[in-house]
């Protein structure tokens, strides 16, 4: 998180049981979500963490996948939020620090309703620089982003827990809709159309490994908190904060090595196809 947890959208699901029935829910696809590469057998790997730290220096395009999981009247619900944007690792001060910035999400469930994130609200969250640990296990090179708490939709301390109040004074409108928060656009079953306010704490880590080909593969951990501020309807408007899937190879993140001037996200996301596997589909 990259953008998590947009899966508010479960409680509307009662409401389809009283309007218009439910499909049976789609299975979950299998895991691990996506192989990792095998390292080229003539590849040097670095030989010191300074080594590697140069070796993983530069601009990435950004990749990952959050799984989560839910219950609802009509069965689980099984949620994929798939976010795109940049990564740059830098080396300051003898230390190797993490710049993200993030382009799109895009939200997948397994029962019949449509999510919609504009990308102005995902370009709203700016996390905090992270300085990563590199170090290097079974012979292999690793970073490990720690968590840098980001609030998207409200103001105050990041380092505190997210509010609960929907009539907290420091909501904000982060997306400039004119609306409280940043908005979350929904279509359910092909009927019904839905707004949803929400305010959110992005938290994130990253657990990454550097391959022979300059990519950096590994896992999303996510504990982010959100708070449902209101929704244009009322079967919309209610608590939720779903719990990421325990199973790693359903949350992995994926740094492909791009050049310094491939900048704009209308690049990144005109090169999505090139640079990255499939989305996953249920």
């Amino acid at each position: 998180m990259t953008l998590k947890s947009l899966s508010t959208l479960f409680v509307a699901v009662t409401g389809c049981l009283l309007l218009v029935g439910c499909p049976s829910p789609k299975p979950w696809p299998d895991s691990p979500l996506y192989e990792t590469p095998s390292n080229d057998p003539n590849w040097q790997a670095p030989a010191s963490r300074e080594e590697a730290m140069e070796a993983m220096a530069g601009r990435y395009a950004h990749y990952d996948v959050v799984a989560y999981q839910g219950d609802t009247p009509n069965g689980p619900l099984s949620t994929f939020i798939i976010s795109y944007g940049f990564t740059d690792l830098v080396i300051e001060n003898g230390e190797l620090v993490e710049y993200d910035r993030f382009c799109r999400a895009n939200y997948k469930a397994n029962q019949n309703f449509v999510t919609t994130f504009p990308d102005e609200a995902t370009q709203a969250i700016q996390p905090r620089s992270a300085i990563v640990e590199v170090y290097e296990e079974d012979g292999a090179w690793k970073i490990w982003r720690p968590a840098t708490p980001t609030l998207l939709g409200i103001d105050g301390d990041p380092d505190r827990p997210l509010s609960m109040d929907p009539n907290d004074p420091l909501i904000n409108d982060d997306d400039n809709d004119g609306k409280p928060g940043v908005t979350v656009f929904v279509k359910l079953f092909g009927l019904i159309q839905g707004e949803i306010y929400i305010a959110r704490r992005e938290i994130f880590q990253n657990d990454m490994t550097l391959y022979s080909d300059g990519s950096l593969r590994g896992t999303v951990i996510d504990d982010s908190e959100q708070l449902v501020i209101g929704a244009s309807l009322r079967i919309l408007n209610a608590p939720n904060n779903p719990k990421q899937w325990d199973d790693p190879g359903l949350s992995p993140i994926i740094l492909i090595p791009i050049p310094d001037d491939l900048d704009t996200c209308e690049e990144l996301m005109a090169n999505r196809d090139a640079l990255f596997p499939p989305e996953p589909e249920f």
